[in-house]
């Protein structure tokens, strides 16, 4: 059993040993702060219990995730309790860890990092500065300011420093008036940030006076000092923040393109369209090959799958040996080099006509090329390499195949502001399952290739990369916001 700090939002805040655990996980049980992309680190078969809180409703009673975490815990499955931020910070994991101690359940807490600290942080909000604000003090907004209780305002009020508020928007009125009682000044600069450190982060900055004012919305962390007066933008100034891109790749390949969208502030949605796997013949094909592969003068391998799925059949790279291998973009040819393979021919243009360009004509004697490709393919290489005069073999590396998608990421594709093709299958697949009327208003392509698939189900293409990679592709998509 495992109670792990899921951090304020950002998947990045997420430790090391948290990503661990979840990884192992036969059942995560988790709150409404857990978002998807923390969720699916667990593997895919985990079970997925949903006991978040929301203001004034509970999805299921403490007392009832007590009970299921111990008998979960007890029946010897590895349990991974995720909760926002700290599970020790106002989280209640100290009654959760104190049930599974009374009923003998053996578990790690695993500590997350606070939204008290990191959400400020994302707002450009530092919590202390040496020479006006030398101290914090943390408190939870949910008791009742109006009642006698533990937390004594008016002492607060006279800590000096920052004052950081969790959970208190439903009693920030309460809370300021007691403040202000206190002999903390009206005009005190104060700040309320929701959903901090996410891709829907708003701020909203005013003074201790008039922040209860505001169109505030709970989650949102309060903070209340001279320090909220300043503004060091670097998290929603980012080029792409706020913007949905919904990303079609297969999941295994989607992680780079996720990863490079959101550093520039872009809220992802992945919504496979498309699955990679072997050809029908199990691979059989491409053995055989790469068994002989000695009597070919050329390999050339048009995508990263292939790539994979060579090496994947090379048993020995001897067997390479005298082979000169042709790859079509740098995705390729990385997929190549963690093989150790350096590619011999690499066109400029990443696309077919790109390799015809380049591809030198064989010898007088005759020469043989190997394509190890997908099952479904364009055939510009091999027609144009039998024009040239090269007797060329193809043999299937690998197929593509329609994913089944969820009501969640249908509504999710509906609600977006870009999609981004990677490949003309991923075009052809997504606009079959989610149907024309979902596709998000602006299209992204990789390539001229994949800009004509769209265009052939009737879509307009905004953003074409000029670099036909991941990279390129994510530079034009940002290009386009600036």
């Amino acid at each position: 059993m495992y109670l792990v700090g899921a951090g304020p939002g950002d998947p990045g805040l997420l430790t090391v040993r948290g990503a661990e655990v979840l990884r192992g996980a036969d059942v995560v049980v988790y709150d409404r702060l857990s978002i998807a992309a923390l969720l699916d680190l667990a593997p895919a078969q985990a079970e997925r219990i949903n006991v978040g809180k929301t203001a004034g409703h509970a999805t299921m009673p403490q007392p009832e995730i007590d009970a299921l975490l111990v008998k979960r815990g007890a029946a010897g499955q590895q349990v991974v309790r995720l909760k926002g931020g700290d599970p020790f910070v106002f989280a209640r994991g100290g009654e959760e860890a104190q049930a599974l101690l009374e009923a003998g359940v053996p578990f790690e807490i695993i500590p997350g990092i606070s939204s008290a600290i990191a959400v400020p942080a994302y707002a450009g909000i530092p919590l202390t500065l040496r020479h006006s604000s030398t101290s914090f003090t943390v408190v939870t907004g949910h008791e009742d300011p109006d009642h006698d209780g533990d937390l004594d305002w008016d002492a607060v009020a006279r800590l000096g420093g920052t004052i950081v508020i969790l959970m208190g928007v439903g009693r920030l009125a309460g809370i300021v008036d007691r403040l202000v009682a206190g002999g903390l000044s009206p005009d005190t600069p104060a700040a309320a940030i929701r959903w901090g450190t996410r891709p829907d982060q708003q701020t909203v900055r005013a003074t201790l006076g008039t922040l209860a004012d505001q169109p505030l919305a709970a989650p949102s962390t309060i903070v209340i000092g001279q320090v909220a007066a300043l503004n060091l933008n670097w998290f929603e100034s980012r080029p792409l923040f706020g913007r949905r891109i919904v990303v079609t790749r297969a999941r295994d390949q989607a992680s780079s393109l996720v990863a490079q969208l959101r550093a520039h502030g872009a809220d992802t949605s992945e919504v496979p369209a498309i699955e990679i796997r072997e050809p029908l013949d199990g691979g059989a094909a491409l053995r055989r090959a790469i068994q002989q592969v000695g009597v070919f003068d050329w390999l050339v391998v048009t995508s990263a799958n292939g790539a994979t799925r060579v090496l994947e059949a090379v048993r020995d790279a001897r067997q390479l040996a005298g082979v000169k291998i042709a790859a079509i973009g740098p995705g390729t040819v990385d997929a190549l080099k963690a093989g150790n393979i350096e590619a011999d021919l690499v066109p400029a243009r990443s696309i077919a006509e790109g390799m015809l360009d380049v591809f030198p004509g064989p010898p007088a004697s005759g020469g043989r090329v190997l394509i190890a490709r997908a099952e479904i393919a364009r055939d510009v290489i091999p027609d144009g390499l039998r024009d040239q005069g090269w007797d060329v073999e193809i043999v299937d590396a690998y197929r593509t195949v329609a994913t089944q998608l969820t009501d969640e990421q249908l509504e999710k594709t509906a609600a977006a502001d870009l999609v981004c093709f990677t490949s003309a299958s991923t075009v052809d697949h997504f606009v079959d399952a989610v149907g024309i009327e979902r596709v998000p208003t602006m299209v992204a392509s990789i390539g001229p290739v994949t800009s004509t698939a769209a265009r052939s189900h009737g879509l307009t293409v905004d953003i074409e990369a000029t670099d036909h990679s991941i990279p390129g592709l994510v530079a034009a998509i940002v290009a386009s916001f600036v």
